[in-house]
């Protein structure tokens, strides 16, 4: 469809996306057509490859799935545009040229979907109930700081803080201070 085009020029199709980083940097395309499912690594960890190799080039993805979790993964991860397979005859080359004006193209119901998310309440802050001095030890935790440390650094005894961290524990339902800093991390509870 767009080799037959006069208004864009293809600079490059692969069947996997093992090497993008490398591809994008040869290449210098314009926009990138992304299609989720791809074999090796799919589409988002590419989208996740390209942003990290400091690349800007706008991606779009083209796919078949609508659910939420993959057009929210594909965002986050730094697609700019989300196109579903079926509007590919009709709203491709206009989601390019809107890619290429700086536009975010997205066919109407990912729009829908977006903006429903941004309408639901935001999720819970502090879903486990950590008190704010817990919140504090965890953070102080996932630095790397031992206990005495960080009693130092709140002025509170050792025991104290073992009374913090074990409670930490508790409520997070882990048993370890590595996993109470994974979980942590991984669940956005502390900044890294």
């Amino acid at each position: 469809m767009l080799a037959s085009s006069n208004q864009f020029q293809v600079v490059g199709a692969f069947s996997n996306v093992l090497k993008v980083s490398e591809q994008v940097k040869a290449l210098k395309p314009n926009v990138i057509l992304m299609d989720i499912d791809m074999p090796g690594l799919t589409g988002i960890e590419a989208v996740i490859q390209i942003r990290s190799a400091g690349l800007n080039t706008p991606v779009l993805m083209l796919t078949v799935f609508d659910d939420n979790q993959h057009v929210f993964d594909a965002i986050c991860a730094g697609a700019s545009g989300y196109l579903l397979k079926k509007h590919i005859s009709t709203k491709l080359f206009d989601a390019i040229e809107e890619l290429q004006s700086g536009g975010a193209p997205m066919s109407p119901s990912v729009a829908r979907m977006v903006i429903t998310s941004m309408h639901q309440k935001p999720t819970q802050v502090n879903p486990y109930g950590l008190t704010a001095r817990e919140n504090d030890v965890l953070t102080s935790l996932s630095k790397g700081n031992s206990y005495k440390l960080i009693a130092s650094e709140f002025a509170l005894s050792v025991d104290t803080i073992r009374t913090h961290i074990k409670s930490i524990y508790e409520k997070l339902h882990v048993h370890s201070q590595t996993e109470a800093v994974a979980k942590a991390l991984n669940e956005k509870l502390v900044k890294p």
